[in-house]
């Protein structure tokens, strides 16, 4: 008995020397305290979007590899480790060649949305690890092969969506009305499952119809049902322009408030966006009054006015009335002429004689 209890007693001695003595690092846990995020969860064409990972303590080496989709994002620069990018995933080594005296605590990887991209794209960031070890890398940590995944969406640059109506000429009592309605956007967000509907704002009284046919034949109001199937339908993408013809029908004279709405029929009907559109139906067809012609005028120049527009005021009349008739000095030159033509006639002949 007593040879079995210095048997072991001898063997936990050389147990404990191994242990303490064994120049292969121990293996720790996990890295429970790892983190991943981005400074962004939406990033559009063009603009870019860095991922950082934080280890939860210093380390002295490291593999990182990040998967990513090619089709929506490119690699652009990591600080934190020498990188090596295949085209779909970047593989990120660092070494603490000081011996443990410049650990890193995090590191970070950036990447660019590709050009051309026309819809909304949910892709993950995929990161996956092996070679973790402490500063001085006595203990190592556990592989992370399990992918920790951060969720971003790839998307275009949005615009709002507009609504327009338009009509030619005015709106008269219960006679039909062809009025235009049209949906745009040069860049529509998508969505599965929308639909316009219309309200109206009428004078007392006043009740108001705005009908359409759809490709398949079938007649809405717009005001009572909306437009098309109640589920709505997929709208979105580059140069949305839905044109609705419509025949509108007003059956009192008075201001119309008519407001169009395009809701998301997946978000409990949120309105995506509305406009508002002020018409006004009168009893009658209304035209212009003819222009009247003032009166006490000559050859189309009013009294008061002169021919270049100029008010013909006492100040600009005329000073010196203008000179008529025959010049009174004309019959006294004639007369002189015909004295002296006499006398000199007179004379010449006494001479002769």
């Amino acid at each position: 008995m007593k040879k079995i209890w210095n048997t072991l007693l001898i063997l936990s001695i050389l147990f404990t020397f191994i242990l303490l003595f064994n120049p292969n690092p121990v293996r720790a846990a996990a890295l429970d305290d790892i983190e991943i995020a981005t400074n962004k969860d939406t990033v559009n064409p063009g603009d870019t979007v860095t991922l950082t990972i934080t280890f939860g303590k210093p380390l002295g080496a490291y593999t990182f590899d990040i998967a990513y989709d090619n089709n929506l994002l490119e690699y652009v620069e990591t600080d934190g480790g020498t990188p090596n990018d295949n085209g779909t995933r970047v593989r990120v080594v660092f070494y603490d060649s000081t011996g443990g005296t410049s650990p890193k605590e995090s590191m970070s990887i950036t990447f660019r949305a590709k050009e051309g991209i026309i819809t909304s794209n949910p892709t993950d960031l995929a990161v996956t690890a092996e070679g973790l070890a402490n500063p001085d890398a006595s203990e190592n940590y556990d592989d992370i092969t399990t992918a920790l995944e951060k969720n971003i969406v790839v998307e275009p640059r949005y615009e709002d969506y507009k609504f327009d109506l338009s009509y030619t000429g005015g709106l008269i009592v219960n006679v039909e009305k062809e009025m235009i309605l049209s949906l745009t956007s040069a860049m529509g967000k998508n969505y599965d499952h929308a639909r316009i509907i219309a309200e109206a704002t009428t004078p007392d009284g006043g009740n108001v119809q705005l009908k359409g046919t759809d490709e398949t034949q079938t007649e809405y109001d717009l005001i009572d049902s909306g437009w098309g199937d109640p589920s709505g339908y997929a709208i979105g993408g580059q140069n949305v322009n839905k044109v609705l013809n419509l025949r509108g029908i007003f059956d009192k004279a008075g201001e119309y408030k008519l407001t169009f709405k395009l809701i998301d029929r997946d978000s409990s009907d949120a309105v995506i966006t509305e406009n508002t559109f002020t018409v006004t139906v009168t009893d009658t067809e209304t035209t212009p009054p003819e222009e009247e012609i003032p009166e006490n005028t000559i050859e189309g120049v009013t009294e008061g006015e002169n021919h270049q527009g100029q008010n013909a005021t006492e100040e600009n009349l005329p000073t010196q009335l203008p000179k008529t008739g025959m010049n009174f000095y004309i019959p006294i030159v004639v007369i002189a002429i015909a004295v002296m033509s006499t006398s000199l006639y007179i004379i010449m002949k006494k001479k002769n004689r």
